[in-house]
């Protein structure tokens, strides 16, 4: 026994000696690509009024994941929705610290709203980071995007729906289809970004931007209903979470405009390269939203904790928040089949 640990011990001290060898220097490290124009990558990684600052395709994998610390014309919309992470995550802590905040049927909603930012906003950032890898990759990472963006409208329908809505709304008719309606909007949402994205190519016509947002501006009118129903009937003086519901309104209309208009970066062609562009105005704007959101839910939560079990009753609570993962694993499975989809294309056109 003695003889085999000394070979063993033999063995790896001669492992060591090996990677004294190696040539670690940052020389050595591989390097992303210098950036080039927009007219030496293919049409589909082309932005309007974008003319620098793009990363060559097909570089290996590991190339892209590096270029988060280079500078490039995504870098932004990388970082602004990466920042943000921990920034909620702060936020939560102190928050739910002070509250002496424990999982259950009262605050799961509010737990899977933050569960749905954090998705939304990872999810976009993977999407913005790896999509110049490859045709394949774009369509993909774009894809998995929409499903983020579809889970968080559903993660905001929870939190408005049993935090913000008031009971007046709740009895009517949509209230009583709210959830559901939600579940499937979102849904929707996620199969029309999907279908536009693949239908469509660059230069892109009026019919994609009305396939995204006609879904998309369907299910927020659905979410924010509830809030607006309190902001135009609550009294804002007895009611401090109204100020942050009403933020988060104004920044996502503001986020509405930048994501369907190409601006600045449309009056000040090539100058608005790597910062300025509309979509990562849009970006932040969409952050700022959320943490708003939070805040606002945050104290609806404080102000109905204590009663939202018997206002709603356990088992609809805990129905309506079993819906998120069913919903989640659909808007998964709807991005692979419009994947699969796309790929027959992809490969159909490298055999002509």
């Amino acid at each position: 026994m003695s003889g085999d640990l000394v070979q063993r011990l033999r063995t790896f001290i001669t492992s060591v000696k090996h990677l004294g060898h190696l040539d670690i220097t940052p020389a050595a490290l591989p390097l992303p690509s210098p950036t080039v124009s927009y007219a030496q990558v293919p049409d589909l990684f082309q932005e309007p009024y974008v003319l620098s600052g793009y990363r060559p395709v097909r570089q290996k994998w590991h190339c892209y994941l590096l270029s988060l610390f280079q500078v490039h014309n995504e870098s932004l919309n990388v970082w602004t929705h990466l920042l943000t992470v921990p920034v909620l995550l702060l936020h939560w802590r102190v928050r739910a610290g002070a509250l002496g905040f424990s999982l259950g049927a009262a605050s799961l909603p509010l737990f899977l709203f933050l569960v749905s930012s954090l998705m939304y906003l990872l999810l976009s950032a993977a999407a913005h980071l790896f999509q110049s890898h490859s045709e394949h990759a774009h369509y993909f990472f774009f894809f998995m995007d929409y499903v983020g963006v579809a889970v968080y409208q559903y993660g905001c329908s929870l939190g408005h729906y049993f935090y913000a809505s008031q009971s007046a709304w709740r009895s009517s008719c949509l209230g009583q289809l709210f959830l559901p309606g939600a579940a499937f909007f979102g849904w929707l949402s996620c199969a029309g970004c999907c279908f536009a994205k693949s239908r469509y190519r660059r230069p892109y016509p009026v019919g994609r931007k009305v396939c995204q947002l006609i879904p998309t501006s369907l299910a927020y009118a659905l979410d924010i209903s509830p809030v607006l129903h309190r902001l135009l009937t609550a009294p804002w003086a007895e009611e401090p979470s109204l100020p942050f519901h009403a933020l988060q309104i104004a920044c996502f209309l503001l986020c509405a405009v930048f994501f369907s208009c190409p601006v600045p970066e449309r009056l000040f062609p090539g100058r608005c390269d790597f910062v300025g562009q509309g979509h990562q105005i849009f970006h932040l704007l969409l952050s700022l939203c959320t943490l708003f959101q939070l805040e606002a839910l945050f104290q609806d939560y404080v102000r109905r904790k204590d009663t939202l079990v018997e206002v709603f009753g356990e088992r609809q609570l805990w129905w309506a928040c079993a819906v998120f993962p069913v919903l989640f694993l659909s808007c998964v499975l709807t991005a692979l089949l419009a994947m699969r989809h796309k790929h027959k294309q992809l490969q159909a056109q490298k055999e002509k």
